[in-house]
């Protein structure tokens, strides 16, 4: 199988392997009358696999080089049995939505201001926790190449700004959330989910921040390709995936079968999702499923399509033995306003 998507397979007359780096996408063989081969036509593709391990390759050498935060001294006190969890949810940097059209203006700095106030806000209301989870469900970035589209269908996207915009944007804005976080807690873990617009922007940015932090102790990332990704405290287990690639019933059993331990010894269990922008929680044996709105506004294609919902964040407090026990929340009206 391997061997024939790398174009050797001579009993069906497959013998021009591939460059490396690329894979056999299709061959079309002309034969003469006695069923030998007239020519053959063979189609390559860049290989999936090998681009996404040369690109974290690429992502780790360069970020290297990049300036570390300096390990600042944590001060105050904080409850060690409750954590609050920040899940952040699509945030579309790098869509562009113009209110004449859609009723919601939307750009670059706009997503910046938006998201970075919110969760200031948010940590300000919390609980001082010794512990807070800061979540990216998805979607960060609105797309995931120098072509404005979406990765897996090619769907046409309205675009604010060059990529390298984009990504100084994602990056500023997931640092200042997180700078937020510490200024309240003495820990954070930050998760950078897998989303369907940015299936590979996802994992850089998890290994950028990675290493932006890696000399703050207070600071853990998440580096997991998975689009599974899990977080524990005390008898509370979190589960976060964006909702492209799995079923909300389906969760739990993957939850159980990935975290089979955990699993047994929580009592509280939970999955956070994004994706379809609007707030849905249900009830499974033995854990909730819970999608989340997005700050961002909509764009032209989800405004024609007659897609509507509120535009909120929220930030979850958790007890250690007791599960969820409050919740904080904001919208994005309150900070378009100030602009």
């Amino acid at each position: 199988m391997l061997a024939a998507k790398g174009g050797w397979a001579p009993e069906q007359q497959m013998v021009h392997p591939a460059a490396p780096g690329f894979q056999v996408k299709g061959t079309s063989t002309l034969y003469r009358t006695d069923g030998s081969v007239a020519g053959q036509w063979v189609k390559t593709s860049q290989d999936g696999v090998q681009m996404q391990a040369a690109l974290e390759a690429a992502v780790v050498a360069m970020a290297a080089d990049l300036p570390k935060v300096a390990p600042r001294k944590a001060r105050g006190s904080w409850r060690t049995d409750l954590l609050v969890g920040y899940p952040i949810g699509d945030p579309h940097i790098g869509m562009s939505s113009w209110g004449v059209e859609t009723g919601e203006d939307w750009d670059l700095q706009i997503a910046r201001r938006v998201h970075c106030e919110a969760m200031a806000a948010l940590v300000e209301a919390a609980p001082a926790t010794e512990t807070a989870l800061v979540v990216n469900l998805g979607d960060m970035l609105h797309y995931d190449s120098m072509e404005a589209k979406t990765p897996r269908s090619g769907h046409m996207l309205d675009a604010d700004g060059r990529y390298a915009k984009v990504i100084d944007v994602a990056v500023a804005t997931m640092r200042q959330c997180i700078e937020s976080a510490l200024s309240k807690h003495k820990f954070v873990h930050v998760v950078n989910v897998v989303g369907n617009h940015d299936e590979t922007g996802a994992l850089w940015l998890a290994r950028l921040i990675a290493t932006v932090y890696e000399r703050e102790p207070r600071v853990t990332v998440d580096v997991n390709p998975s689009v599974f990704n899990y977080f524990r405290f005390g008898k509370v287990l979190v589960g976060m995936h964006h909702g492209h690639t799995c079923k909300p019933e389906k969760l739990p059993g993957v939850m159980a079968a990935d975290r089979a331990t955990d699993w047994g010894e929580c009592l509280h269990r939970y999955w956070w999702q994004g994706h379809i922008h609007h707030e849905s929680k249900k009830e499974f044996p033995g854990c909730s499923v819970e999608s989340f709105n997005t700050l961002a506004a909509k764009d032209a294609y989800a405004n024609n399509g007659g897609w509507r919902s509120a535009r909120t964040m929220q930030a979850v407090v958790f007890h250690r033995e007791h599960g969820e026990v409050a919740r904080s929340r904001v919208n994005a009206a309150m900070f378009e306003e100030a602009a």
